[in-house]
């Protein structure tokens, strides 16, 4: 059985940052439109800022929905599973914002990240008020080595330019897959 905490304390946040992968969850209001749920990765893209506070980096890509829905209503889930030593799984709920790399507080947010990769083709930082802060047994996550990081993100959008990046957002980023307006 699963046990809810009070906040992200040291020993959650050390589980937590020692994950190599975790996953978004977002949806848009309403009955209609399509759930999303993306992976995440890489050293250095997340941070615990406090107790009831994460922030993480999110970068160009093919789809656009973890802002859409975080401006329609705001909710998100983080999963964080061990897919090694014993079975875990972590989530955090909440509330969350996002800053686009066009915005005058990005660099600020940006400065939370105390060794983040390449950040050229960061679009926004993804700030989660975390209202809500539970684990359960993951019993059924499988076992998985670890091998190594995949650099393909950074280095695919570091042959981009800033102007090639504006424009990526305007024509690719432009709206989520239900319409919902983003860049």
């Amino acid at each position: 059985m699963g046990k809810v905490y009070p906040e992200i304390d040291s020993r959650l946040g050390d589980f937590i940052t020692a994950q190599p992968l975790f996953f978004v969850a977002t949806a848009p209001s309403g009955a209609e439109g399509h759930v999303n749920v993306s992976p995440k990765g890489m050293r250095g893209t997340f941070v615990i800022l406090g107790p009831h506070r994460v922030a993480y980096l999110d970068y160009h890509g093919s789809g656009v929905e973890t802002i859409a829905h975080l401006r329609d209503n705001g909710r998100i889930t983080l999963m964080f599973c061990a897919f090694d030593g014993p079975p875990k799984i972590v989530r955090l709920h909440g509330r969350g914002i996002s800053v686009a790399v066009t915005e005058e507080t990005f660099a600020d947010r940006l400065a939370e990240f105390p060794a983040p990769p390449d950040v050229h083709a960061v679009r926004a930082v993804i700030t989660v008020e975390v209202e809500r802060v539970s684990d359960s047994c993951g019993y059924a996550v499988p076992l998985m080595d670890f091998r190594t990081e995949r650099d393909l993100l950074l280095t695919s959008h570091s042959r981009r330019t800033a102007e090639d990046l504006v424009a990526y957002r305007a024509t690719k980023n432009a709206a989520s897959i239900d319409g919902l307006p983003v860049f």
